[in-house]
């Protein structure tokens, strides 16, 4: 395992996350896209409810055919955000709330647009990117896109065809195929450089890291991902040296594979790692919403039917945890603009409460995608935009939809007319708003916000704290420090478990409805949750 020059940064270990699709948070100008000063007019929503680390879906200059995945140019912010002053205001009134504020960095390829890319199509001797060039009549290999320019042969494309791939090298080379370069070639050391300055540039500016986006997508060819891993250990020994204070999170989905190799922390991700993603699907995925065609996946835990089993997730994380625990976090999101949202298809509000005290009692870092922490809906049947639609049953756009603020026009998300909205507000009558449910002590939204105190004042539930697992049907049942019992019962039925140990005493009820421990019983009315102390 490789060793860093310096640790964590302290402060991750606290961390709780908000993701931000900035497009579609808050709109400050009536245009009907969320930016940076609408974000921060509503920073106060954030302070509030008590997360102290946001990171922001990518807001580079982009022609936008995937929401901002396709970088037309690093070092600008793109127009309809607002500019790198408003940026900067945003970062320095988040610091002024204790909160810290990291971007979304696309590091496996760019736009087709980009000033790199329309040089390269015109010039066979750059190798930013990686190019076939057959001759004789020969067909472009497979993937490979034929070239917008005068150069010959063809690109090969790291998601849509409009995102060129970022030459990184080959794991391995092939002297008949002279596009396999090696790791060291002038091109992939081009790119290791240009990644140091990009993320040089945003950290002086007074961002707290980044988020990278495809991270295990850089070096081709790389089956088991150890040249990719030498990159990134690469760049973390850089990144220790330069900004020891910087956080590093990785869009890869194997912890096991991506902490080690020099990121902080790794989301679990509904693909990704020996089960494609089967862990975090095994908590969230009830088939409705985004849902690819190959998973099989027939139940999740956290269902009112009760048909799953905690005991997937619980096994994968004891694994990962175990590579993990030493050198880095495992970040557990409720959803995220790829992936269905918490009430998707038939969870009903009432189901959220006991997914959110699991969510934020377990020792990963906790990541909130705005909205959930009122119950925001996923909407289904949304036209395909910005490359939302990758499948029968894959639009991302439900996910994406504006923040519901108020019971105004737009729910508070944009002065705009409803037709200039970046995406349909959800229709119906009975929406949640963040101001209903701050009027509401009994609601979601305030009991998240308990939660969040509560484990940021409670060491026992934080990160790094030890876990004891014993149970993991219904109800789901463990042990925290040694010092909190944590009870869940997501399924509409009651559940009860019998506690082996006379050491595990409760006492008082901390948080928790629908829960009683009584003589070494636990009895969990339907959808009922409670944190004890012990």
């Amino acid at each position: 395992m490789p060793t860093f020059s310096r640790p964590t940064p302290s402060w991750l270990a606290d961390a709780v996350l908000y993701q931000i699709y900035p497009q579609s948070f808050a709109d400050s100008d009536g245009d009907g896209i969320g930016d940076f000063a609408g974000i921060t007019e509503r920073l106060d929503h954030l302070e509030w409810l008590g997360v102290n680390t946001v990171w922001l879906n990518p807001c580079f200059a982009s022609p936008f055919r995937d929401a901002g995945y396709d970088v037309s140019d690093y070092l600008s912010v793109a127009p309809r955000y607002g500019t790198a002053d408003d940026l900067a205001a945003l970062v320095e009134a988040a610091k002024g709330r204790g909160i810290r504020v990291m971007l979304d960095l696309v590091a496996g390829h760019t736009s087709d647009q980009h000033a790199w890319f329309r040089r390269a199509a015109d010039h066979p001797d750059d190798h930013r990117y990686i190019w076939a060039e057959p001759g004789d009549g020969a067909p472009l290999p497979d993937r490979f896109v034929p070239s917008p320019g005068t150069r010959p042969g063809g690109y090969l494309p790291n998601f849509f065809d409009s995102q060129p791939a970022l030459n990184f090298g080959y794991a391995r080379t092939d002297p008949a195929e002279p596009w396999r370069q090696p790791v060291d070639a002038e091109g992939p050391r081009a790119n290791r450089a240009a990644l140091r300055e990009i993320m040089d540039h945003w950290l002086r500016l007074g961002l707290a890291g980044f988020r990278v986006d495809m991270a295990h997508s850089l070096v081709k060819d790389d089956h088991d991902l150890a040249e990719t891993s030498k990159l990134w250990t690469e760049l973390r020994r850089w990144l220790d040296a330069a900004h020891p204070e910087a956080a590093l999170l990785a869009e890869w989905g194997d912890p096991a594979v991506s902490v080690p190799a020099g990121f902080h922390s790794d989301f679990l991700l509904q693909f990704g790692g020996p089960s494609d993603g089967l862990p975090l699907r095994s908590l969230w995925n009830n088939g409705h919403g985004t849902v690819a065609d190959h998973w099989t996946q027939r139940h999740c835990y956290f269902d009112a039917e009760g048909g799953g089993t905690a005991g997937t997730f619980v096994t994968a994380w004891e694994s990962l945890n175990a590579v993990t625990s030493d050198c880095g976090f495992i970040t557990l999101p409720t959803a995220n603009h790829d992936f269905s949202r918490l009430a998707c298809g038939p969870r009903t509000a009432e189901q959220l409460p006991a997914a959110f005290a699991f969510h934020l009692t377990w020792p990963t870092l906790p990541a909130i995608y705005y909205g959930d922490e009122i119950g925001m809906r996923y909407i289904p049947d949304l036209d395909d935009h910005e490359g939302s639609v990758l499948g029968p049953r894959y639009n991302r756009a439900g996910s994406r939809t504006p923040m519901q603020w108020d019971t105004s026009a737009n729910a508070g998300f944009s002065t705009a007319p409803h037709d200039r909205l970046y995406l349909p507000i959800d229709p119906a009558s009975d929406r949640p708003t963040v101001a209903e449910q701050r009027a509401d002590e009994g609601s979601l939204l305030h009991l998240v916000r308990r939660l969040i105190a509560l484990r940021k004042s409670t060491p026992e539930l934080g990160s790094h704290t030890t876990v004891d697992v014993l149970h993991t049907g219904y109800p789901l049942v463990y042990t925290r420090g040694g010092r909190y019992l944590v009870v869940i019962n997501p399924r509409r039925d009651a559940a009860e478990f019998v506690l082996s140990s006379p050491s595990i005493a409760p006492g008082r009820r901390v948080e928790g409805e629908g829960v009683r421990v009584e003589d070494g019983r636990v009895a969990a009315e339907g959808f009922g949750w409670g944190i004890f102390a012990l």
